[in-house]
């Protein structure tokens, strides 16, 4: 094993729960302002996981003010103080980019529309 490779196994943190795409999580971030430390959350949907071992990263989308606002998080990073899943999302696509063209209600709901659900529907002339 190399020494690159037992530095990285070092800075892992194992205290991070499951997650996934389509997961509505909220991300304690530390942000440090001149000499104080303070807590800021930033809560979303998980649009991206990307990234193996120590360069793991996730991108969380949320809408603010009407505009679309996202920030990608180093996973082993020291400046997240902890990651809470708000809500299990249901999706069947790795990433969800799709999303960034939607509008409202629509962009933060993430349950997509099974193909039998939609042949199920009557067509209206």
């Amino acid at each position: 094993m190399s020494i690159i490779t037992k530095i990285e196994r070092e800075q892992l943190r194992t205290n991070l729960p499951t997650f996934w795409v389509g997961d509505t999580v909220k991300v304690h971030t530390r942000v440090i302002e001149g000499d104080k430390e303070r807590i800021q959350i930033f809560a979303g949907i998980v649009i991206a996981y990307q990234g193996n071992s120590s360069n793991k990263a996730f991108t969380v989308r949320k809408i603010s003010y009407g505009e679309g606002v996202e920030r990608v998080f180093p996973m082993h990073t020291p400046r997240i103080a902890k990651i809470e899943v708000v809500k299990k999302g249901r999706v069947r696509r790795a990433r969800l980019h799709y999303l960034r063209d939607r509008v409202g209600r629509e962009a933060v709901n993430v349950n997509e529309v099974r193909k039998e659900q939609v042949a199920a529907q009557p067509i209206e002339a």
